[in-house]
């Protein structure tokens, strides 16, 4: 996975922006102004994603690569780590994962704008 394939797939997903809002290097991925994806942007090793919390404990058992959300909440937040152990394919997954978790957090007039 590069930075500008990842960039691309965020971008695409409905209602996106970015931003950065913690500094220069942290980009920060929204959707309807909740956040759902960070990473930085000079060394591009890691991303946090929102993740169920059940799931999240789940895949930091099964997957080296992925631990508790650094700077964030641990229950709700994990750090996948792009040290090739994670498929491109599931990094993508679970970011459409962590877009639609917020998504469905989002009050009902919101969650139709996006359709």
């Amino acid at each position: 996975m590069n930075l500008d394939k990842y960039m691309q797939f965020c971008l695409s997903l409905p209602g996106t922006e970015e931003g950065f809002p913690f500094g220069e290097h942290t980009l920060v991925f929204y959707v309807k102004g909740k956040l759902f994806a960070l990473l930085d942007v000079n060394s591009f090793e890691s991303v946090n994603l929102k993740c169920d919390p059940d799931e999240a404990v789940e895949l930091r058992e099964r997957y080296e690569g992925v631990t508790p959300g650094y700077h964030m909440n641990k229950k709700h937040w994990n750090t996948v780590t792009f040290d090739g152990s994670i498929p491109d394919k599931l990094l993508l997954e679970w970011t459409r994962k962590s877009y639609d978790l917020v998504v469905a957090g989002l009050p009902k007039k919101l969650r139709e704008e996006l359709r």
